[in-house]
């Protein structure tokens, strides 16, 4: 059987009565190493363990849960590669139609808040069986946190369900850690200082310890605003304790990213790179869109407030060698038995790859960005090294095209006018996206990201290009209206500026204020981050005012 089990039938194929580990995912099972339940399970596997994959399971049937039976060490439960508040509902709270991670798209097999649906019912029939949580959904609110849902601050995660211990970041060392220390006999209650894990704590912290308010405390917006920069200047390097619902958490720093090698040997697992067979019927809009897509690094050091990227996946940058990407590429056709076109090299940014800081990313460095407001002379780029990257893989047999469809970071683009000239020339494919999000100075600097010029220049120097060597190539911009701090005369700047440059939008993404990100906190708060001068917040109609009247101009 070539995919992990999701029953005891396909379990028992692999002569396997018992399994060590079940993972429970609020995602369709697709096993590719962009979804976390299959990349998570195959660490696992590879490591010697016994584990299958429960996709989807219905909450109200028990036998769901129990289709694989009851692991020996452990359920590890995720609510996918989304929140599930954010999968199930719109900017305006509104519940959505759609479902890109499960079959056909349908809405409603993902529960909200999966993570604490799936937990009670696994603490209910399976109550001696301890319980890790893990993904985003777990990653993002593994401290109090506001909850745009409910309007209120939220307990952690861990607090919320009971699990037993909660898995924050790019989880493959932690949960091998505690996969180990299981089998080797110990009890998931002494596994308490686990990098990248969030655990109760027995004992209650020091005069010298790092202490937030508790999450009751943290209701008051200016002790929320206060909790947000002690967590955020502290939580890479020192151990933090918060009080939940009247138990301790303690928070432990991330796990260390992972070597070259390391990542190398990761994406070189067996998967599949398909949906379980189950789905055969169906189609997976989210496995479609990165079906040939390949993940080159991890990481981000753009720090822009509306984004938890780096608080999940680090701001340093674990790349990939150009070998692993080449077997990766064989792999893939090896399985599918024809030529591919890469429609993606990429990660959280493109031209992050390979990019690096001379000082390791320090702990004792208080940047919360590496590129704003200004790049840190620190920060090593390696644009051309990708494009070396880029050009090894389109010469591959195996190759037809590649193209980059990641987010371009144009602020650092600019400083190689090659970089952009191969991105127009060989790269495009018809349309770039870059995501210059705003245009007034005041909104993006509440966004830490760059004025408009860098994009101006990035701009002209692709059409440039696209001109000298007579091609057509468009730029789609990203855009987000009713972050804090916009207005409808905000709005009305940055129609104008779309028509200035004759620039033409997909889509505009209304501000959504997701849990432990800069932005929401003074979403929540009203205050500046960084001033704690009041901000002001467009409330929801408004947002949706603004939203209109940036698309008006396409109508």
């Amino acid at each position: 059987m070539p995919f992990l089990p999701i029953n005891l039938k396909e379990a028992r194929a692999r002569g396997w009565d018992e399994l060590d580990i079940i993972i429970v995912t609020g995602d369709a099972y697709i096993d590719h190493p962009s979804f976390g339940a299959a990349i998570i399970g195959r660490v696992l596997e590879k490591a010697g363990f016994r584990v299958g994959i429960l996709p989807q399971p219905n909450p109200e049937k028990d036998e769901d849960f129990l289709a694989l039976g009851i692991p020996h060490l452990f359920f590890g439960v995720t609510a996918g590669n989304m929140d599930s508040m954010v999968s199930n509902y719109t900017a305006q709270r509104k519940k959505r139609n759609n479902d890109a991670y499960s079959p056909d798209g349908i809405s409603g097999l993902r529960p909200d808040r999966a993570s604490l649906v799936y937990t009670n019912i696994l603490k209910r029939i399976a109550k001696n069986t301890p319980i890790v949580l893990g993904g985003i959904e777990a990653s993002l609110r593994r401290i109090a946190h506001y909850d745009f849902w409910q309007n209120k601050i939220r307990a952690s995660l861990l607090a919320d369900t009971k699990a037993d211990i909660l898995v924050y970041g790019m989880a493959e060392r932690a949960i091998l850690a505690i996969a180990k220390a299981l089998r080797e006999g110990k009890k998931i209650s002494e596994l308490t200082d686990i990098a990248g894990t969030t655990v109760f704590s027995k004992q209650p912290p020091e005069a010298d310890d790092i202490i937030l308010p508790d999450n009751i405390a943290c209701q008051d917006k200016f002790t929320f605003h206060q909790m947000t920069h002690i967590f955020e200047e502290n939580y890479l390097s020192r151990t933090i304790y918060q009080l939940n619902g009247n138990r301790w958490i303690k928070h432990n720093p991330p796990a260390e990213s992972l070597t070259q090698k390391e990542m190398d040997e990761l994406y070189l697992l067996p998967f599949e790179y398909a949906p379980h067979p189950i789905y055969k019927e169906h189609r997976i809009p989210a496995y479609e869109q990165i079906k040939d897509s390949l993940t080159a690094h991890r990481g981000c050091y753009g720090g822009c407030s509306f984004c938890a990227i780096a608080v999940h996946q680090g701001r340093k940058i674990s790349w990939r060698s150009s070998d692993s990407l080449v077997q990766e590429i064989k792999n893939i056709t090896a399985k599918r038995k024809h030529k591919m076109t890469i429609t993606d090299v990429g990660g959280p940014s493109a031209n992050m790859y390979a990019s690096f800081c001379s000082l390791d990313f320090p702990s004792f460095c208080k940047r919360s960005s590496c590129i704003y407001p200004s790049i840190c002379p620190n920060l090593n780029l390696a644009q051309e090294k990708q494009l070396k990257v880029l050009s090894i893989l389109e010469n591959l047999p195996q190759v037809k095209s590649v193209f980059i469809s990641s987010g371009i970071r144009h602020d650092l683009a600019i400083l190689s006018p090659q970089y952009i000239k191969a991105l127009t020339l060989k790269y495009t494919s018809g349309r770039l996206k870059l995501a210059p999000e705003h245009c007034v100075p005041k909104i993006l600097r509440l966004m830490q990201k760059p004025d408009t010029s860098s994009f101006e220049k990035f701009s002209q120097i692709f059409f440039s290009t696209c001109e000298e060597a007579g091609i057509k190539r468009q730029i789609v911009p990203y855009l987000i209206v009713g972050h804090p701090g916009s207005t409808i005369q905000d709005a009305y700047k940055l129609r104008d500026w779309l028509k200035k440059h004759n620039l033409k939008v997909e889509q505009v993404q209304e501000f959504t204020p997701t849990p432990m990100t800069l932005s929401t906190c003074m979403y929540y708060t009203g205050l500046n981050y960084w001033t704690g001068k009041p901000v002001y917040i467009p409330k929801p109609g408004e947002i949706r005012k603004q939203k209109d009247i940036i698309l008006s101009l396409f109508k």
